[in-house]
């Protein structure tokens, strides 16, 4: 193998670690947080929240796939670390790393961001440590999603309460991925009714139905995305449906945040927010976001 092609295989190996296919659906988590706390969405400040929550969602995955080595070598042995293209070691370090420069990023958002960068690491490590143990860990998981939301909005200078409620309804939402994500690997749900905590978004929404046709139709797409997946989970009509559905619910994340700014009016930034949902399944095409 040529040094290029070395280097290429050690990039490909970190973005799958990393699972940034997934990274536009924390986009316009911070999108939602910032525009809901009355942030300006179009300014130089988003960006360092941008950067942050990038750094915690990659740092995050990179320790998850570190505390789980074990579990992928039975069950996904093609994951990088049981496949021997990187040490457990080095992946430990790149994540404690990017954890400590997302904590110091909020940090200079101001005292509010630093408590929340801060909160947000702990949920994280606390999460990859444990969640394999406790039944109730993908409440943590989606926790470290509602604390996206509250970052952005604290680096606006406050974490306004008309934030939370989104925030709590995407916690719920992730929390129902979480659990079935949990089950790709038997290709079944088992119980089914922690996937009513996917629904939770739908009541919060509810405000862009009285907003006019255009915010109405970012509401009607959320419902008809996510009947769809649980339909594929709930009937599986084929081997191998856990696993895409669970790849659509995480990009509709961002279809989720498209009807939560459709609710408060903010119609460019829904369109934003759904052409984050688009590049999520583009870039889960090329790689898995689970």
């Amino acid at each position: 193998m040529t040094v290029a092609a070395s280097q290429r295989a050690s990039f490909a190996t970190l973005l799958k670690l990393g699972r940034v296919s997934n990274l536009p659906t924390v986009w316009t988590n911070v999108l939602v947080g910032t525009v809901l706390a009355g942030g300006d969405w179009r300014g130089g400040r988003i960006g360092l929240v941008l950067v942050a929550m990038s750094l915690f969602y990659v740092g995050g995955m990179y320790l998850n796939d570190y505390f789980d080595r074990a579990v992928d070598a039975r069950e996904r042995p093609a994951r990088p670390i049981p496949a021997g293209e990187i040490s457990p070691a080095a992946v430990a370090a790149a994540g404690a790393a990017l954890l400590a420069g997302a904590v110091a990023l909020m940090a200079a958002a101001g005292t509010a961001g630093a408590v929340t960068g801060v909160l947000l690491a702990l949920l994280i490590l606390g999460y990859d440590a444990h969640h394999k143990d406790v039944v109730w860990a993908p409440l943590v998981m989606g926790a470290c999603r509602a604390l996206v939301y509250c970052g952005a909005a604290a680096a606006t200078g406050t974490i306004a309460a008309h934030v939370l409620l989104p925030a709590l309804a995407c916690a719920a939402y992730v929390a129902g991925i979480t659990y079935a994500a949990g089950r790709e690997s038997v290709d079944r749900i088992g119980s089914l009714w922690p996937l009513a905590l996917l629904a939770a978004p739908l009541f919060a929404a509810s405000a862009a139905l009285l907003h006019g046709a255009v915010a109405s139709a970012f509401y009607l797409a959320l419902t008809v995305w996510l009947a769809s997946a649980v339909y594929l989970l709930v009937k599986r009509p084929r081997a191998g449906v856990v696993s895409r559905a669970v790849g659509w619910l995480i990009a509709g994340i961002s279809l989720v945040d498209a009807a939560f700014l459709a609710g408060a009016g903010a119609i460019a930034a829904a369109y934003w927010a759904v052409a984050g949902f688009a590049v999520t399944l583009v870039l889960h095409k090329q790689i898995a976001g689970t």
